[in-house]
């Protein structure tokens, strides 16, 4: 099958033409969406900056700035992913050009839970004829510079990647979940062992030092005495001992400056001890010097783990699954490899954005079961999919050791009540949220969250581990209770009795010979009769339809007395349960409370069937008004009315002629 980039580019090619990107295009807004430069950005081909230009060199070593308005974080992500030889080119296909590219160039991306292909022209914006973002710094290779445009095509503009962090660009490139471990946390700082436990997984892990001036460090590169970049990501790359003359052991750490383009021993990287040039390497043997020196590639040194610890604040990982990391040579060797189980969902409001556990409204929340089958290690990834002003977001994990039965619907509110959580992850406005523990064999619930409920986004859920099982929990759609029950005049107050005499000359008036009335009728009946406003607001045409379409078993469209007093008696019903989940403000429904109110009228509706409610029902506001909720009744009412008369075997199928489905659906 013909991909989207070879029949654009084969259809350049028939008309001679340059592609122009139509979904990126060279405008301003395309660089600055929100703010407005004091200059105006003139688009350039890459043959217009430079003659020579080319898209990439074989052995050429990492050579990108970030010019005046790049963004140092990418162009160390960028130098993480250079060194990965087998990654870099899935993101970065080496099959092209700028003699044959005909304007227009791939690369792939990790993007909303999938590896995406993103497709840019070859226009870049400049100032005076300079590139204003990301460049090479003596080379002519400029996929680098095309590599910065897909992102910030994915992200809307060059703008909104200055809100962009080292772990959503190393995320994106290199397609694996983002973990931060503090190298000194309190008082128990990280340890050789375990630097080496993570070099034993399909693990990519870089050093980051934050100490410094954080207010220059994204366009002016800033270095600690030693010379170690601030906020650059050192790979990791290996652990080894050296043994002094004086038999004393040093556990040296092997670490690759992504933004050198020299080979060892120059003055512009790393000159601490055991740096090429220390006379640390005086108190070793030359054999031994020269086993550790001859393991070292262009940009990489060794430093003291000591050292380490003192220039570095954290480390951030990223955690690559086995499809993932197949492909990447320098991890062939790694003896334990992640099994991924992945979940994708929303977050809809009113359906299943019910905000954090601090809100009545969490149940509602997509509900996982996760399941381990021997203790280990698991990392849990959430992502939003969400790059313009992402939403606060978290997750909460339960054990389910309390629930002795088999769990696959949905736990009740009560659960929650009643439970105390497990883990809970850090909620922040970030694009993703990770958190990593050991899990005992056994049975967990998994709530991904917004902090507020209401919010609407896209998410995905990654858990990396060797013997899990991931589900998610639905709720079955039943009728728990009759909505519509028939009069019992057993249970009639005296004063119900009353009001529905005084309803009765009124009725007559407006009824034909029949004693019925028909829809406009019913209108002008419940005007007249409902007390204010709050209720008042039932008497609309659309609800005296369902009225009518509910209780006419002749096909008349008219209703009688005792048909009309059974409405009233449940409208009160219904209102009654409409007040107890509108308390804060009278006659005002909040959209996630829908799904408890028609659980306590009698209805017990999936996930599908309350989106379809929503889109039906809901207000721009996010809320619901009690006619809303009386005619979403109605319309349950009906369905669940028709569709039983059809279930002859009671299995929940049923098989309908076309002419009965049309009836049935306009019916509702």
């Amino acid at each position: 099958m013909t991909s989207k980039y070879e029949r654009i580019k084969s259809e350049c090619k028939k008309k001679a033409i340059l592609w122009e990107d139509p979904d990126f295009p060279a405008v301003q807004s395309s660089v600055f969406y929100y703010q407005t430069p004091p200059f105006t950005f003139q688009w350039k081909r890459l043959p217009e900056i430079i003659p020579n230009a080319t898209f990439m060199n074989d052995g050429e070593n990492f050579d990108v700035i970030p010019g005046k308005m790049g963004d140092r974080w990418l162009v160390s992500c960028l130098g993480v992913l250079y060194s990965l030889k087998n990654l870099f080119y899935r993101v970065v296909p080496a099959d092209q050009s700028v003699e044959n590219s005909y304007g227009i160039f791939r690369f792939r991306l990790w993007w909303c839970g999938e590896w995406v292909e993103v497709l840019v022209d070859d226009r870049l914006p400049t100032i005076n004829g300079k590139l204003a973002f990301l460049q090479p710094q003596k080379s002519n290779c400029f996929w680098a510079s095309l590599l910065e445009k897909a992102v910030a095509k994915l992200h809307g503009s060059y703008e909104a990647l200055k809100y962009g962090t080292r772990s959503d660009g190393l995320s994106d490139l290199l397609g694996g979940i983002v973990e931060c471990v503090p190298i000194k946390n309190g008082n128990d700082p990280i340890r050789p062992a375990q630097l080496k436990s993570l070099l034993d997984t399909t693990c990519i892990v870089t050093c980051i030092s934050t100490k410094g001036n954080n207010g220059q460090y994204k366009t002016t590169p800033e270095r600690l005495t030693n010379g170690i970049f601030v906020n650059v990501n050192y790979r990791l790359c290996s652990l080894d001992k050296v043994e002094t003359l004086l038999g004393d052991a040093v556990q040296l750490v092997r670490l690759k400056d992504p933004l050198a383009s020299e080979t060892f021993g120059t003055k512009s990287g790393y000159n601490g001890e055991w740096s090429a040039m220390s006379q640390s390497w005086d108190r070793v043997s030359i054999p031994e010097r020269d086993r550790l020196l001859g393991q070292l590639d262009v940009g990489e040194f060794w430093i003291s783990f000591l050292a380490l610890t003192q220039s570095f604040t954290f480390l951030e990982c990223v955690h690559l699954d086995t499809d993932t990391a197949k492909d990447e040579s320098s991890l062939a060797d790694r003896p334990k490899r992640w099994q991924m189980k992945m979940y994708q969902g929303q977050w809809r409001r009113g359906v299943t954005a019910g905000g954090c556990r601090n809100h009545d409204s969490f149940h509602i929340n997509p509900q996982l079961q996760l399941t381990i089958q021997e203790k280990e290690d698991v990392i849990i990834a959430l992502n939003q999919h969400t790059a313009i002003e992402p939403k606060v977001i978290g997750f909460t994990m339960y054990k389910l050791s309390t629930v002795k039965n088999k769990v696959s619907e949905c736990l009740p509110k009560e659960f929650f009540k009643s439970q105390v959580s497990y883990i809970n992850s850090d909620y922040g406005n970030t694009r993703h949220v990770s958190h990593r523990c050991v899990l005992d064999v056994g049975r967990y619930l998994l709530m991904a969250t917004t902090y507020e409920p209401g919010e609407e986004s896209s998410f995905t859920v990654r858990i990396l581990g060797n013997n899990i099982r991931l589900s998610q929990l639905e709720t079955q759609t039943m009728m728990l209770l009759d909505p519509f029950p028939p009069l019992s005049m057993n249970n009639e107050s005296d004063s119900s009795k009353a009001k529905k005499c005084q309803y009765e000359p009124v009725f007559m008036q407006l009824a034909d010979e029949n004693k019925t009335i028909n829809c406009f009728e019913l209108q002008e009946m419940l005007e007249a009769c409902l007390p204010n406003d709050y209720i008042k607001g039932c008497a609309n045409l659309d609800v005296c339809r369902q009225v009518i379409a509910l209780q006419d078993k002749t096909g008349t469209g008219r209703i009688n007395f005792t048909q009309f007093k059974t409405f009233m008696v449940n409208l009160k019903a219904w209102q009654g349960v409409f007040k107890i989940y509108s308390k804060e403000k009278a006659g005002v429904l909040r959209a996630e409370r829908l799904r408890d109110a028609l659980c306590d009228v009698g209805f017990q509706l999936s996930t599908d069937i309350m989106n379809v409610l929503m889109h039906r029902y809901i207000r721009k506001d996010g809320t619901l008004r009690l006619s809303d909720f009386a005619s979403a009744i109605l319309h349950l009412t009906t369905a669940f009315e028709l569709f039983q008369k059809k279930d002859h075997d009671q299995d929940n199928v049923i098989k309908i002629e076309m002419s009965d489905w049309i009836k049935s659906v306009m019916r509702c």
